[in-house]
């Protein structure tokens, strides 16, 4: 009897072929995320589970494994697993970093002019039929060469969207849970901390994992800090930042702008948010590239198919 693979949620096929020959793979085919209680019993009598940041990977879920002995998430992100606890039932977890790296930098970049040169304002207003004339003060945005950047992380994400500022002539600025000399070598950035940086920067764009001690690192206090012309990106994870106060910061006018591609009680938005102009709403695409998803597929199967022949998989996590 082949091994079996349960795969929780459609993902590209293609890297998929490298599991078909070897083991019975498990698919589900709906539309809808796994709930608690259908994880518990879907996963039982699997030999491996490949997972999304959408499943609630807790003690229970956990508990409920019978065989398994991998859990490859299919993010870079796991705060859906609880791993140590994993870890403690003899299960490897893993996850897909590095790949995504310049995608996501890549949309925080894009998310930071749309809010900055209002694309998102500018596409509705032509689209509804109002351009009728060039007009001095139409839709005026803010210039983005020549500003001072603020970066809060300097991992991997950090660091590339930080070496694509190189073209637009930036002071960057970057706080980080310890100095990072690398980062500062390759982007002239400067350490500071995280207050300096909220009151120089006129962007600030945040690339932390989350744990205890980021959630809601980004509040009211630190918006009240920042520049009310600056522009506030979040590619990261959605509880870094206290969501309602990003909306009392958005209409107080503490700030001018934000782009965000996570969310607090993601699906879940804060529904103030869709009433605001000043902000863009982009559906967590931050690794959403044809070549990026296929690349997380890939080291996903990769991990399992190692954990599966005794090998030591790609990324360990726990």
């Amino acid at each position: 009897m082949k091994p079996k693979v349960y795969i929780t949620y459609r993902i590209p096929e293609k890297p998929l072929d490298l599991l078909k020959e070897r083991y019975e793979l498990l698919i589900n085919g709906s539309d809808n995320y796994l709930t608690k209680e259908e994880l518990c019993l879907n996963l039982k009598g699997m030999d491996a589970i490949i997972c999304t940041l959408m499943d609630p990977i807790d003690k229970d879920v956990i508990d409920s494994i019978d065989r398994a002995k991998i859990i490859a998430n299919y993010a870079v992100g796991y705060n859906n697993i609880d791993f140590e606890y994993a870890a403690k039932k003899g299960i490897i977890v893993t996850n897909t970093p590095g790949v995504l790296t310049n995608a996501t930098a890549d949309l925080a970049w894009a998310l930071l002019f749309s809010v900055a040169r209002r694309i998102v304002d500018s596409d509705r207003f032509t689209r509804d039929g109002k351009f009728k004339k060039w007009e001095p003060t139409l839709l005026l945005g803010q210039e983005v060469t020549g500003k001072t950047l603020g970066i809060i992380g300097a991992g991997k994400i950090g660091s590339n969207f930080a070496k694509k500022a190189s073209g637009f002539n930036m002071r960057i600025l970057y706080y980080n849970r310890s100095r990072n000399i690398e980062f500062e070598k390759e982007t002239n950035a400067s350490y500071v901390d995280k207050a300096t940086l909220l009151k120089e920067s006129d962007f600030v764009s945040i690339h932390v994992p989350l744990t205890s001690e980021t959630r809601h690192m980004i509040g009211i206090n630190e918006f009240k800090m920042m520049k009310r012309t600056s522009i506030f990106i979040n590619t990261s994870r959605g509880p870094v930042v206290d969501e309602k106060a990003l909306v009392n910061a958005l209409k107080e006018g503490y700030i001018w702008g934000a782009g965000l591609d996570v969310y607090e009680n993601e699906p879940q938005i804060e529904p103030e948010l869709f009433k605001l102009e000043n902000v863009v709403l982009a559906p967590h695409i931050g690794s959403a590239t044809a070549e990026t998803r296929e690349k997380m597929a890939e080291i996903a199967v990769k991990n399992v198919q190692a954990v599966l022949e005794g090998q030591k998989p790609l990324n360990c996590i726990n």
